[in-house]
């Protein structure tokens, strides 16, 4: 028997939740957890999990729009997941950003608070991120309006349409096919669409995620504000003579690529901070800048993926601090020693400890490039690192820095 539809109707949005969800409640008083709603929607929900305390579910019809809602901009925003709150004012995204925080102290947490400050919104909504990550998939993520027009059935449709682009939430097998994508500046877009296109013309097979085949695996770019540019493509099996057709098209259409580096990663998970890279053009790294201080930037290395405002937090951190030039600073989860060497100049000394090896290479190599002599780096797990004899070696720190914290 099919089960019953249930739609709760005229739902009052209120806030939000985790992963950009409305939270609303029904005029009889129950919490409602709404894909697709903004704070000031009154929404009828269509019902997709339903507790005793709570339910869970999307917008089926729009009774009154919020008026801070907002038409996307981007045309894969219905789909993508990427950009949750692209139908929502920014100043209204900010405002109820906050509010989460304040739940997570005051009602969440019970920890009081003496003074709160507001948040120091991004002056750049668009383009702003310095790194993306695609994925291949021999079966891309079909709308609904291309299975009604072929009338074939999606599964076997899905099989003669490769995609290059973001994971659909909730599927880890299924790639939305991305054109034009906000997020990051130019040539980006050019540049995967290219890729797509050479992959294409040269017959390699794109990823399969659950048969585990295929050649074509992940792709992922990093740009600078110096202008400068990383490509790493993942491929699944050890091809020479296909990865290099395939890298050689790619530069040969785009020679102003700072680097290219790849990967061949044959496990069944998509990581590849244990994977072997291979720099195929160029230095193997990008070089970035935050203030007067450039950072090299590998395959590997953690950065704060919107460059401008993570120097506006950098210098938010270096008030916070007090720093006065006698202060011990530990900074734990360092990445490439970024917010280390952005403080180091304002203290006595700093640590740094990261997990990933090829991170903390990055760090010596910034911190010899910026003349900085009092910051030391250590690579392992911190929970492992940071014990007892450690700070009786580098001493107690004033100081610790946490990202994330």
């Amino acid at each position: 028997m099919a089960r019953k539809q249930l739609i709760l109707e005229n739902v009052s949005i209120h806030g939000v939740a985790d992963r950009g969800t409305g939270v609303g409640k029904t005029p009889e008083g129950l919490t409602v957890f709404v894909e697709g709603a903004v704070p000031g929607d009154v929404v009828d929900v269509f019902v997709q999990k339903k507790k005793s305390a709570f339910a869970e579910g999307k917008v089926e019809r729009l009774v009154t729009p919020s008026p801070d809602r907002r038409e996307p901009f981007c045309q894969h925003f219905d789909h993508c997941g990427g950009c949750k709150w692209q139908n929502l004012d920014y100043a209204a995204q900010i405002h109820h950003k906050e509010q989460v925080v304040h739940d997570a102290f005051g009602r969440i947490a019970k920890v009081p608070v003496r003074e709160w400050l507001p948040i120091l919104g991004a002056p750049q909504t668009e383009f702003y991120r310095n790194k993306l990550e695609f994925g291949y998939s021999n079966k891309r993520w079909l709308l609904a309006s291309e299975i009604q027009e072929t009338q074939v059935n999606p599964d076997e449709k899905a099989t003669f349409q490769p995609g290059l682009g973001f994971h659909i939430a909730g599927y880890f097998d299924k790639i939305l096919d991305i054109h034009q994508c906000w997020l990051q500046a130019d040539p980006s877009n050019d540049l995967r669409n290219a890729c797509r296109r050479i992959a294409l013309e040269q017959g390699l097979e794109f990823y399969n995620l659950r048969a585990h085949t295929g050649i074509l695996r992940n792709l992922m770019f990093r740009l600078t504000t110096t202008g400068e540019i990383m490509v790493l493509v993942s491929f699944a099996k050890p091809d020479e003579k296909k990865i290099e057709r395939y890298l050689s098209a790619i530069l040969a259409e785009f020679p102003d690529l700072t680097t290219i580096v790849y990967c061949v990663n044959q496990k069944l998970n998509d990581t590849v901070f244990d994977q072997e890279m291979i720099t195929w053009h160029g230095p193997g790294y990008v070089v970035e800048k935050l203030g007067d201080l450039k950072f090299i930037i590998g395959p590997k290395s953690f950065f704060q993926t919107n460059t401008r405002q993570g120097q506006n937090l950098y210098d938010v951190a270096a008030e916070f601090a007090g720093l006065s030039g006698r202060e011990n600073v530990y900074d734990l989860y360092t990445g490439t020693g970024s917010i280390a060497l952005y403080l180091a100049r304002h203290c006595r000394a700093v640590v740094g400890i990261e997990e990933v090896p090829e991170a903390i290479e990055d760090a010596h190599k910034n911190m010899e490039a910026n003349g900085i002599q009092n910051a030391m780096f250590y690579a392992g797990d911190v929970k492992n690192v940071l014990s007892p004899e450690f700070t009786t070696r580098h001493g107690r720190p004033d100081v610790i820095i946490t990202d994330p914290p």
